[in-house]
C-alpha cells in the first residue's frame, strides 16, 4: 500500500480505496483510528447538521459483505504494521509512527453503523482479527453511535460483546430537549427515550457520552439548553465512564454548514467543569 497522510482536520473515508476500512489519526482517540464504516452509501436515519459525510441521505445500508471486510481489516493492519501511514508533523494532535499509535478500531463511518443488520457479526469479525493479530489487548474496539437502535436485541447482543472485551461504546448526546433534538440531529426522539437507550448502553459496555457543541447563527448555546443537557447526565453519572466534549474539528458538508461556527476551548471548559462537578470524567477537544 502507497503512503498515507493522516491528520485530525482530513477523515477522508476513501484514503486507501477500500469500501469499509479505513485509518483517520483521531482528537479524542489521540492516536491512529481504524474506521469501520458500514454505511457506505452514506444512509443515515439520522441528519445531524455538522455531519461531514458527502451527499447524506436518510436511510440505512446495503448488505454487507463480511468477507471483504475481513480482508481489508487485514490489509490494513498490516499496512500500519509495515509503516504505511504517516503522521503530518504539523497536526494538532500529533501521534508516534508505527503499530504503537493504533489506538482503537471504530464502528462509525457514513451513517449509524448499527442500523446494519450485520453489524453484531461484524463486531466478532472483527475481534476475531484482533485476536489473530495479538492486538486484542493492545487495541480498543469502540462504537460510535446515535443510540437510536438500542432497543433492537441485535444491538444490544453486539454492544454487549464489545463490552465482554473491554471495548466501550461513544453515545451521541448533543442536546435534551425535542427541540434540540430536531434541530440539530434531524430526530423525533424524545429525551427520556434518549436517557433510556443511554441508561440501557450504559449496562451492557462502558460508555462515554460524547457531545458537539457550537454556535448556530452566531449564537452560543442557550443556558436552558445546558441545563437541560446537565439535567438529562446526572442521574446516570454513576453509569457512564465521562463525557468526551468537542467543538467543529472539520467543516460540516451539509445546507447548515453556514450556520455553524467553531467554539474555542475556554467556552468548552466552562462546560466541562459543570460536567464535573455531577461527578462525571469531562475530557475536551475544542
Amino acid at each position: 500500500m502507497r503512503k498515507i497522510l493522516l491528520r485530525t482536520d482530513n477523515h477522508a473515508r476513501d484514503a486507501t480505496g477500500m469500501r469499509y476500512v479505513y485509518p483517520v489519526l483521531s482528537r479524542r482517540a489521540a492516536g491512529i483510528s481504524i474506521g469501520i464504516n458500514l454505511n457506505p452509501n452514506n444512509a443515515c436515519n439520522w441528519h445531524c447538521i455538522y455531519c461531514q459525510v458527502p451527499n447524506l441521505t436518510r436511510g440505512g445500508p446495503p448488505p454487507i459483505d463480511l468477507a471483504l471486510l475481513e480482508q481489508e481489516l487485514k490489509t490494513l493492519l498490516n499496512s500500519i504494521a509495515q509503516g504505511s501511514l504517516v503522521i503530518a508533523h504539523d497536526s494538532p494532535s500529533h501521534a508516534p509512527h508505527g503499530l504503537n499509535s493504533l489506538r482503537d478500531i471504530a464502528f462509525s463511518g457514513n451513517g449509524e453503523p448499527t442500523s446494519a443488520a450485520e453489524f453484531p457479526l461484524a463486531v466478532s469479525l472483527v475481534h476475531n482479527v484482533l485476536h489473530a493479530h495479538g492486538l486484542d489487548q493492545r487495541v480498543m474496539l469502540r462504537l460510535i453511535t446515535n443510540g437510536s437502535l438500542l432497543d433492537h436485541r441485535s444491538v444490544q447482543a453486539g454492544i454487549e460483546h464489545i463490552g465482554s472485551i473491554s471495548g466501550e461504546v461513544w453515545f451521541k448526546v448533543d442536546s435534551a430537549s425535542a427541540t434540540g433534538l430536531a434541530l440539530i440531529n434531524g430526530t423525533r426522539v424524545k429525551p427520556e427515550t434518549v436517557s433510556r437507550r443511554l441508561a440501557r448502553c450504559a449496562a451492557l459496555a462502558p460508555t462515554w457520552v460524547q457531545t458537539c457543541l457550537f454556535k448556530l447563527d452566531n449564537t452560543l448555546p442557550a443556558e436552558d439548553a445546558i441545563t437541560c443537557y446537565l439535567a438529562l447526565l446526572a442521574p446516570l453519572a454513576k453509569q457512564l465512564k465521562g463525557v468526551h466534549l468537542y467543538s467543529l474539528a472539520r467543516p460540516s458538508l451539509q445546507k447548515e454548514a453556514p450556520r455553524l461556527m467553531r467554539l474555542d476551548a475556554e467556552y468548552l471548559e466552562n462546560i466541562a467543569l459543570r460536567i464535573r462537578q455531577l461527578g462525571l470524567m469531562a475530557q475536551v477537544n475544542a
